[in-house]
């Protein structure tokens, strides 16, 4: 069946960085453009950065422009999101999820399998 396995959340100061991964398994990877929400509590699920079936194509958002970059292996069916000078504001349950190929999206309805989240925590 399809799953999606974030790993590398964790609780970190401000000012570091983190690197999540996503393993997907049960469906064709290279069929699917990925991206990476997250949802703080009491607050909807926000878009972060998608990338293209064949890695080529990235759309990140603007408040983590500079910070936060995406990219994928397709060898190992594996997409990442690194961090960097994480504020106390990104604590949050971060999840990846994927859609359908063609042009990026960064709607939360535009995709239709969703991992369970990795919870990171920035707080010193």
């Amino acid at each position: 069946q399809v799953e999606l396995v974030e790993s590398g959340g964790g609780l970190v100061p401000p000012g570091e960085s983190l690197r999540l991964s996503c393993k997907a398994s049960g469906f064709t990877f290279t069929n699917y453009n990925m991206g990476w929400f997250r949802q703080a509590p009491g607050k909807e699920r926000e878009f972060l950065a998608t990338i293209s079936w064949s890695g080529g194509s990235t759309g990140v958002a603007d408040f983590v422009k500079g910070r936060f970059t995406i990219s994928r292996d397709n060898d190992v069916n594996t997409v990442f999101l690194q961090m960097n000078n994480l504020k106390s504001e990104d604590t949050a349950e971060y999840l990846c999820a994927a859609g359908p190929k063609g042009f990026l999206r960064n709607s939360v309805s535009d995709f239709g399998f969703w991992g369970q989240g990795t919870q990171v925590t920035v707080s010193s």
